[in-house]
C-alpha cells in the first residue's frame, strides 16, 4: 500500500483527536413512566390514578453510583407533561446547560383532569393531586431512582397553574421540598364570580362544558377542585351561583384556596424553605397578583426573590427555565 500523503496523515490524526471529544459527552436519558397514586384513586370525575410522568436522568446517571437532587416541575392549565416538554424542551435545556446546572434528576408529572387541570388541589371530585405530588410521586421517585431522599435535595417549580401548585404544595406539605420557584403563578387571589356568566355555566351540559373555551374550562376546573359537591352528578361541583343567585359560601370556599389568603396561616412552612423565587412578565395579566404575593411575603418576613421581566404569560418561559430555574436549583439544592 503506498504511503499516505502528509495531508491525509494529518487529517486522520486530527479526526482521531476529535473523536473522543464528540463521543465522550453523553446526553440526558428520558424515561416515560406511569406512577400509581392512591391519593387520586376513586375520584368522581374518573381521572386516572395511573399518572403519566417524564423523568430526565443526568448524563452520567448510568455510569456512576452517586445519588442526585431532584427537581419536580408542574405544568400549567390545559397542559400536560408531554405538552410542556414540547413547550420548554426539558432534555435540550439540560443537555445544553452548564455542567453545574444539570446535575439533578428532573421529574415532570401529568396532572391534567376532565376539565383541563387538577389545580394541584385536594378534592373528592378531581382527586387529591397535591398529595399525589408531595407524597405518592416523591415516594415512587425515591424508591426507583438514585435520589438524595431528603428535603434539602428536593426542589419544586411550575408555570401558571403549576406556579400556583408550587406555592400551595410548599405551604401544605412542609418538610418535603426545600426550595421553590413559581413562574407566572395563577389563581393567587380570591376567585371572583360573575353572576350572569355563572348562570350560563349552570345551564351547560357536560358535552358543552368539555367543548367550552379556555375560560369555561377554567371555571369548571376551579369549581371541581375548590367547591366539590359529591351529591351533584354529573359535574359533582358547586358553581358560584345557584339559579342565578350568588352563593357566598361557595365564594368563601374559593377564597380559602387562594395563596394570598392561605399564606398567613402557613408561615412556619414558608419560613422553613431555604429559597423561594417568584417571577412574572411585565405584560402578564397576572402581574398584580404575583406582585401582591411578593408584598405579602415581605410583610410576613418570608425571605424570597421577586422578578418582573419583559414578557407576557408564556413567551419567555422556555428561556427563563434555562437561564434562571436550572441555576436556581443548582445553587440551592444539597448535592450530598
Amino acid at each position: 500500500m503506498p504511503p499516505k500523503s502528509l495531508f491525509a496523515r494529518c487529517l486522520m490524526a486530527a479526526s482521531l483527536m476529535l473523536l473522543p471529544l464528540t463521543a465522550s459527552r453523553a446526553e440526558v436519558k428520558v424515561e416515560h413512566i406511569k406512577v400509581h397514586s392512591q391519593a387520586v384513586e376513586g375520584n368522581l370525575e374518573g381521572n386516572s390514578a395511573d399518572r403519566d410522568v417524564i423523568v430526565f436522568l443526568p448524563e452520567d446517571y448510568a455510569t456512576s453510583a452517586k445519588r442526585y437532587p431532584v427537581v419536580y416541575f408542574l405544568h400549567g392549565f390545559m397542559g400536560s407533561a408531554e405538552g410542556y416538554d414540547k413547550y420548554i424542551g426539558f432534555a435540550d435545556a439540560l443537555n445544553t446547560a452548564e455542567a453545574k446546572n444539570r446535575q439533578a434528576i428532573l421529574v415532570v408529572p401529568d396532572s391534567n383532569s376532565r376539565h383541563g387541570g387538577s389545580m394541584y388541589s385536594s378534592s373528592p371530585t378531581t382527586g387529591n393531586f397535591e398529595r399525589f405530588i408531595a407524597q405518592d410521586l416523591v415516594a415512587y421517585v425515591d424508591k426507583h431512582y438514585r435520589t438524595l431522599a431528603k428535603q434539602e435535595s428536593r426542589g419544586l417549580s411550575g408555570h401558571s397553574m403549576g406556579g400556583y401548585g408550587t406555592l400551595r404544595i410548599a405551604m401544605k406539605y412542609p418538610g418535603v421540598f426545600s426550595s421553590i420557584y413559581a413562574m407566572s403563578a395563577c389563581c393567587l387571589s380570591a376567585r371572583p364570580v360573575d353572576a350572569e356568566r355563572s348562570q350560563r355555566l349552570e345551564a351547560m351540559s357536560m358535552d358543552e362544558a368539555l367543548k367550552g373555551d379556555f375560560g369555561v374550562r377554567a371555571d369548571f376546573a376551579a369549581a371541581s377542585a375548590w367547591s366539590p359537591a359529591p351529591d351533584k352528578a354529573p359535574f359533582y361541583l358547586d358553581l358560584g351561583t345557584q339559579k342565578g343567585v350568588v352563593q357566598p359560601q361557595i365564594i368563601a370556599q374559593w377564597a380559602a384556596n387562594a395563596p394570598l389568603a392561605m399564606a398567613p396561616q402557613y408561615l412556619p412552612a414558608l419560613k422553613s424553605l431555604k429559597a423561594i423565587a417568584i417571577d412574572v412578565g411585565d405584560k402578564d395579566t397576572l402581574i398584580k397578583d404575583n406582585g401582591d404575593m411578593a408584598k405579602l411575603l415581605d410583610r410576613m418576613g418570608v425571605a424570597h426573590s421577586y422578578t418582573v421581566y419583559g414578557g407576557d404569560h408564556g413567551n419567555r418561559v422556555r428561556e427563563r427555565f434555562r437561564a434562571f430555574v436550572l441555576p436556581f436549583f443548582a445553587e440551592h439544592l444539597a448535592k450530598d
